[in-house]
């Protein structure tokens, strides 16, 4: 039921954090990955790392926020591994400030790239899905800033929720298609780019308030991710799967 091999998954941002862990690992599983990315350098040596390793992997340069653009990378992925049979939409970016100093600048980079790169790759994988006719499996990386907030991210806790509302109303729509939607939601996971932070005074008050006071593994995403890509969720569609430790139920 778990079963991914020799499917064609498109992962949006790629290169780095989440993306290239759930390339590799779903190449791993024997998936045909399309790592997609702006930065084609990045990208290249990690899908040389992936096919040095035994995996299946490919890359095309995309900016989430260009429509012409996305639908452009789709059509190439596809020239080479054939239809998309799931998209992991993770593509995003954050702005660290207080809400009354954010700028407008940080507000549209943060809602282009986490709100309507979602939207644009979510439509144009679907559309391609349909025109292939192909049952497909489209998962949001959302967060749980979008159900609950925390300060001084405001423009990121509000494009996460909108990705959860968004999953929701395109799940409802696509079901006629056999496509599914879904969202992970991901809590606060150790990497390369949060190491300093967790590191510090203000990181170790963060962890204490997860209830199994911790941070999360990135392998401990695959399992999820994997139920919402293959045939063991076949039923789920508009779910949104919380991994965070608890985060999520802790006390206010």
């Amino acid at each position: 039921m778990f079963e991914i091999d020799g499917k064609h998954i498109l992962i949006t941002g790629g290169s780095s954090g989440f993306g290239r862990h759930f390339a590799r690992f779903l190449a791993d599983r024997g998936a045909s990955v399309t790592l997609a990315a702006r930065r084609a350098e990045a990208l290249a040596a990690e899908v040389a790392e992936i096919n040095a390793s035994g995996g299946k992997a490919q890359s095309v340069v995309l900016d989430v926020t260009i429509a012409d653009k996305v639908a452009h990378a789709l059509k190439e992925a596809e020239t080479k591994f054939g239809p998309i049979h799931a998209v992991v939409n993770n593509a995003g970016v954050t702005a660290t400030r207080p809400a009354l100093d954010q700028d407008e600048r940080a507000w549209d980079s943060v809602i282009d790239t986490n709100l309507k790169g979602v939207w644009l790759v979510a439509q144009a994988a679907a559309r391609r899905m349909v025109a292939n006719k192909v049952s497909g499996s489209i998962v949001n990386i959302a967060s749980i800033l979008g159900i609950r907030v925390a300060g001084a991210v405001a423009p990121y806790a509000i494009s996460k929720a909108g990705v959860v509302q968004m999953t929701k109303a395109l799940a409802l729509e696509w079901a006629r298609y056999g496509i599914r939607v879904n969202s992970l939601a991901p809590g606060y996971f150790a990497t390369e780019l949060n190491d300093d932070f967790f590191e510090g005074e203000n990181g170790k008050a963060l962890i204490k308030r997860v209830p199994q006071r911790r941070l999360g593994q990135l392998n401990e995403l695959d399992g999820p991710l994997l139920l919402l890509l293959s045939e063991a969720g076949s039923f789920m569609t508009g779910s949104v799967v919380a991994v965070d430790g608890g985060h999520l139920v802790s006390g206010l």
